[in-house]
């Protein structure tokens, strides 16, 4: 099935018992056994099964399989945020005395649990000077674990090269895990370039209404754990909370999925209510059509911007003058993503001034909405962030998000433009004084 169909109707055909074509909400927090042995068989993994709704629920697990297929994944496991997928996705391979390799373009939530949060575990974060392949390599060394991107940055709007990135992983023995949030498989599938883990927000695009908190972590299947059995004993040694099974061996191409549920989804619970993934379900149906949409109003609102007297910069990967124009033209097929900042003239005032004359744009923290959204990051998302760091992430004292909704493009464009302009008359009268 093609990404539009798999949206639809991967991992769900119609309920067994009652020929309901919409997926139950499986709203129970336990199933029963057949018998002791059959309750044995399910805690020891023998057998495939649902046993306690914080590890699967029926509802969760059409989710995991849709998103899984979407992204081209060996399976997937769904979390009450993308926070906690993230954290699950590194902790599953990095523990006490590793480090983790990642970019510097990071969401401001992400750079905060690499920066400050996981030290305290024991697991270093190395930030590198920038996404190139070589500023990673130079950073690897025996004890990492993997190396981590956002496909598209969040807020920079960086394209990584996926492929360079991935070769550099591998080659030194380690997965690539990705954030894939802000692209989507709609339009970017990084497994399909040798990135191994993928992680969403489904809060974002693929829920894409702004009701439904939800994460989730997609194996790729294809990392050789075997191959790298020093440094990953964890997949290929017993594991005794589970009477000595080897995960490499009893789940083979899932054992990496496998672990993030068995160790981390069991004993840590950062469990997807199932209302919250029937609610996600329901928004992937129509991810696809949304994001033409999405991208294409992001194109006429990037180009206007771009016109307009009072705008000092915008970073948008879908013009030919951006850094990034190559990589979109790779790896989002030439469509870049609604997700854009910019500058006002007269700096940090002067944006804030704009952002708050915003009527039909909404100032939330929040991205990937039907509306349209807009967020000052160096006051909000990347406030913790000291001022140079914010910079390697892509935010400067007056930069504007932007996440361009699917309302009509002449109504988006008519706020942008009251809002400039109202910003302007104040900075007059500022100036007047």
């Amino acid at each position: 099935m093609r990404l539009e169909t798999q949206a639809i109707h991967s991992g769900f055909d119609a309920d067994p018992a009652t020929r309901a074509l919409a997926v139950p909400i499986h709203q129970t927090a336990a199933y029963a056994f057949e018998s002791a042995d059959h309750a044995a068989a399910l805690f020891d993994l023998e057998v495939e099964g649902f046993r306690y709704s914080r590890i699967s629920n029926p509802t969760v697990d059409v989710l995991e399989k849709r998103v899984a297929a979407m992204e081209g994944g060996v399976g997937a496991l769904a979390t009450g945020s993308g926070q906690a997928a993230l954290y699950y996705a590194v902790s599953c391979v990095a523990d006490h005395g590793g480090n983790i390799v990642s970019t510097p373009q990071l969401y401001g939530t992400t750079h905060t649990l690499f920066a400050y949060v996981l030290p305290r575990q024991g697991i270093e974060v190395r930030f590198a000077e920038d996404a190139s392949p070589e500023a990673i390599e130079k950073l690897i060394d025996r004890n990492t674990r993997a190396v981590f991107s956002e496909t598209v940055g969040n807020p920079a709007g960086n394209i990584c090269d996926i492929g360079a990135l991935a070769e550099v992983a591998h080659r030194n023995g380690v997965p690539l895990i990705v954030d894939n949030t802000v692209a989507s498989p709609v339009l970017l599938r990084p497994i399909e370039h040798g990135a191994d883990v993928v992680v969403h927000s489904l809060t974002k695009f693929m829920g894409g209404h702004g009701t439904t908190l939800g994460g989730i972590i997609v194996d790729g299947g294809r990392f050789p754990w075997g191959e790298q059995a020093e440094r990953f004993p964890q997949f290929n040694l017993p594991d005794e909370s589970y009477h000595g099974l080897v995960y490499r061996e009893h789940f083979g191409e899932r054992a990496y999925i496998a672990r993030c549920r068995s160790v981390f989804q069991r004993t840590m619970g950062a469990v997807l209510a199932p209302m919250s993934a029937f609610l996600l379900i329901q928004g992937i149906e129509t991810v696809a059509l949304r994001v033409e949409r999405h991208v294409e109003n992001g194109r006429k609102v990037a180009d206007f911007l771009r016109a307009h007297p009072l705008v000092e910069w915008i970073n948008y990967a879908g013009h030919a003058d951006s850094p990034h124009y190559a990589l979109a033209q790779k790896y989002l097929g030439g469509r870049a993503t609604s997700l854009m900042t910019f500058g006002v003239k007269g700096g940090m005032e002067a944006g804030k001034l704009f952002y708050d004359r915003l009527n039909l744009i909404k100032r939330v923290v929040n991205i990937g909405d039907v509306k349209s959204l807009a967020c000052h990051p160096a006051s909000t998302t990347h406030r913790q962030m000291p001022p140079d760091v914010q910079l390697k992430a892509g935010v400067r004292p007056e930069t504007i998000r932007l996440s361009i909704g699917i309302e009509h493009i002449d109504d988006i464009l008519a706020d942008l433009d009251q809002a400039l302009a109202a910003t302007a008359v104040a900075a007059s009268a500022v100036a007047a004084e």
